[in-house]
């Protein structure tokens, strides 16, 4: 299957590939940047790093100089080449074929023998950042950590403390399974082509939410979801439009205002006011806890 398709070597020499603007690609040329990251990232010998979208392979040289394996995923064909060229004789070097939107990084790493501590660091295209994101949220247990760089609007939701207009559904998801931290900005100057926007570069650190935890990962998105929907709504009046299964939950706790009541959690609050502590106690009442 092309796009899980793990490539050996084959070194030859090639015409320079341009930046597609298709697939939003802003390559990272800035040398004080690229150092910035690697050193945020910190790898060593005893970690696997995964990197999506490797580009040209600007972070992919530094990283195979510091980390015991790196494993780079590309999906641009033309770019392909160009990594088999300059990394494909380092031993700790593995290049996969792949579309970020349907990396399974199980399946990746079941077939390598990789290092136990495992993390990411992505350059990630703005048109598609936030939905990779939530697919590294649903597979956040691989990683012990993660830097990605994103737009910095995206950057500043995901980072968003409680009453803060920008926090949102993403903030909540990635509240759920990480702790976020903003490092630093990347100017539009430091990417070839200069992108219209600036990035900013965010450390994600995997919670141990051993004692912690969401009972039910598809409820906690459905009413987080919901919560959201309508974000100058009150709380009450966005849940007010749950339907199905989870109506019937409400109503088996006797209706929104009882639980939320219950919970004191104010009918009249927005959903950027409640925080993560808040939303996975209105989950797991919902879920069955008394």
């Amino acid at each position: 299957m092309r796009d899980e398709k793990k490539l050996n070597p084959k070194p030859k020499f090639r015409k320079p590939v341009f930046a597609k603007k298709s697939l939003g690609q802003n390559f990272l040329v800035d040398q004080s940047y690229i150092n910035k990251i690697i050193s945020a990232l910190d790898p060593n010998k005893d970690e696997t790093i995964i990197e999506i979208g490797a580009g040209r392979g600007a972070l992919t040289e530094r990283l195979i100089e510091k980390a015991g394996e790196v494993i780079a995923i590309e999906l641009d064909r033309n770019l392909i080449p160009v990594l088999q060229n300059k990394f494909g004789k380092n031993e700790n070097f593995i290049l996969f074929e792949q579309d970020a939107l349907k990396i399974n990084f199980k399946q990746i790493l079941s077939t390598q023998h990789s290092a136990l501590d495992i993390k990411l660091v992505a350059n990630l295209p703005y048109y598609i950042s936030t939905a990779i994101l939530q697919r590294i949220i649903e597979q956040s247990e691989i990683f012990s950590e993660i830097v990605l760089m994103l737009q910095r609007e995206v950057v500043e939701r995901i980072t968003a403390e409680p009453g803060n207009k920008e926090r949102g559904f993403l903030t909540v998801l990635v509240e759920a399974e990480f702790s976020a931290g903003k490092l630093f900005d990347v100017p539009p100057t430091a990417f070839a082509p200069v992108p219209k926007v600036w990035s900013s570069v965010v450390r994600l650190t995997t919670k141990d939410n051993s004692g912690d935890k969401i009972l039910n990962k598809n409820l906690f998105r459905e009413v987080v979801s919901l919560g959201f929907m309508q974000k100058r709504k009150t709380i009450l009046n966005n849940l007010k439009n749950a339907s199905g299964i989870l109506s019937e939950r409400f109503e088996n706790k006797g209706g929104i205002i009882r639980v939320l009541e219950r919970l004191n959690i104010e009918p009249i609050r927005r959903a950027e006011t409640l925080t993560f502590t808040e939303w996975k106690s209105l989950c797991n009442y919902l879920n069955g806890e008394t």
